[in-house]
């Protein structure tokens, strides 16, 4: 009879360690499911005071319904058109012909390879860009990730420099985009007339002046099939109209 006694109280012992266990992995799964929510919902957006609310979108977001972007809230859109100095994004021209139709004041973006030159890259860029007007004018994507690993900042800084100073050469000052790690790595104190653009899911998106704030990268649009960045203009209405006066391209060819 002991020894049956023993063997109920070790199944017992088991099946209670067996309950520890399950509810040990459930409080994970839950504390980790918390955690995947925090760092994915956006922050809190003010949109009394950032009324203007925008997008951007590259060749993975697919075919857009822009007038129904448009009837959602969207007013402004960035547009991939290129990367380094051979890609050319596949859906810029009609991306960019359907988002005009739609109303939507558009902008062009370059995706910067750390690994490319400068001056190569924003040739490149105006060669696709070509004589489109663009109401937002152009902006330079600057990211590590994506990018390759093991080139020096300093060089990095230098051939970013490179690619903006010859689109100012050419009449553009580029709005610069990046997340706060970035901008104080490559950009900082370096470009101080350029507009910024910047990428935060923290409720105040950097210190420094900034006119757009990437701050959702799941985002929902309608017309848009899947996950999208959601951005918002950094001022009111008046500094709205103010903005696309002095940033708007107005579309003149450039040749090499």
């Amino acid at each position: 009879m002991k020894i049956l006694a023993d063997i109920n109280t070790r199944k017992s012992d088991i099946f209670i360690f067996l309950c520890f266990l399950l509810a040990a992995a459930l409080l994970v799964w839950a504390a980790y499911a918390a955690w995947i929510n925090f760092r994915t919902s956006p922050p809190y957006v003010d949109r009394e005071r950032y009324p203007v609310a925008g997008f951007d979108i590259s060749a993975h977001n697919g075919k857009i319904n822009f007038k129904s972007a448009v009837k959602d809230g969207m007013e402004f859109v960035w547009i991939k058109a290129t990367e380094g100095v051979t890609f050319h994004d596949r859906r810029f021209a009609g991306n960019y012909d359907e988002a005009g139709k739609a109303g939507l004041k558009r902008g062009a973006y370059h995706f910067f390879r750390f690994d490319k030159d400068g001056v190569e890259q924003a040739i490149n860029f105006l060669e696709t860009i070509g004589d489109r007007e663009l109401e937002l004018g152009v902006a330079i994507d600057v990211e590590s990730s994506g990018n390759p690993k093991g080139i020096t900042t300093d060089l990095i800084k230098d051939r970013i420099a490179g690619m903006v100073d010859y689109l100012n050469l050419r009449g553009l000052a580029p709005t610069l985009y990046c997340n706060k790690a970035d901008y104080y790595e490559y950009l900082a104190d370096s470009f101080p007339g350029n507009s910024l653009w910047i990428c935060a899911f923290t409720t105040n998106p950097i210190a420094e002046p900034w006119n757009f704030w990437q701050y959702h990268h799941s985002g929902s649009v309608k017309g848009v099939n899947g996950k999208v960045d959601l951005n918002v203009f950094g001022g009111s209405r008046e500094e709205w109209t103010d903005f696309i006066s002095k940033q708007q391209y107005k579309g003149t060819k450039y040749v090499n």
